[in-house]
C-alpha cells in the first residue's frame, strides 16, 4: 500500500494491490442488515426514485416542459424534454421563416414543415367539423379545443409562408 500526494490536486489517494482491495473489500458488505425485500429494493435500476416530485416549470417560458411526476424514472423526463427540443429544432430548421409561436401553431394543426396554404386549410377544416359541438351532439367538452385550432389557424394564415 503506498500513499501519493499531488501540490496541484486532489488530498491523498490511496493505491492498493489486487490482494489489498480484496482484503479491503471482503470486509465491506452494503447489504448487512436488510431483508431479502429490502435487498431487493435497493436493487431496483428505479431505487430511490420512487417518490413523486413536485411538476417542474421554466419560469416564464411558454412550451411546458414534461412533469416529473409523468414518468416513473426521471431519466425518462430528462430524454423527452431532450427529444421535444430536438423536435423544436428540426422544425425551425425546416422552416426558418417562422416564430416560435407559429412553429407552435403548425404543431399544434398537426402540419409538416414543407405545408402549404391549401394544406392549412384542409387540415383546419378537418379539426373544425372534429371538434365543434354541432358535430359532437352538442357536447361542448371539446370547445377550448377548438379555440386552440381557430387561434392557430388566425395566426398561421396571415404568415408570409402560407400568403
Amino acid at each position: 500500500m503506498s500513499w501519493t500526494r499531488s501540490p496541484d490536486g486532489p488530498p491523498q489517494y490511496r493505491w492498493l494491490c489486487l490482494d489489498h482491495v480484496r482484503e479491503f473489500n471482503a470486509g465491506y458488505n452494503f447489504f448487512e442488515g436488510m431483508s431479502a425485500d429490502q435487498i431487493m429494493a435497493a436493487q431496483s435500476p428505479t431505487a430511490g426514485w420512487e417518490t413523486e416530485s413536485r411538476a417542474f416549470r421554466a419560469a416564464g417560458s411558454a412550451d411546458l416542459p414534461p412533469r416529473w411526476a409523468d414518468f416513473k424514472d426521471p431519466i425518462d423526463a430528462l430524454g423527452a424534454r431532450f427529444r421535444q427540443r430536438m423536435d423544436e429544432a428540426r422544425r425551425e430548421a425546416a422552416n426558418p421563416g417562422l416564430t416560435r409561436e407559429e412553429h407552435g401553431a403548425m404543431q399544434l394543426l398537426g402540419l409538416s414543415a414543407n405545408a402549404d396554404r391549401a394544406a392549412l386549410r384542409r387540415r383546419y377544416s378537418e379539426l373544425v367539423r372534429r371538434y365543434h359541438p354541432d358535430r359532437n351532439g352538442g357536447d361542448r367538452s371539446f370547445e377550448s379545443r377548438l379555440g386552440e385550432v381557430v387561434a392557430a389557424y388566425q395566426l398561421l394564415r396571415k404568415t408570409k409562408a402560407f400568403a
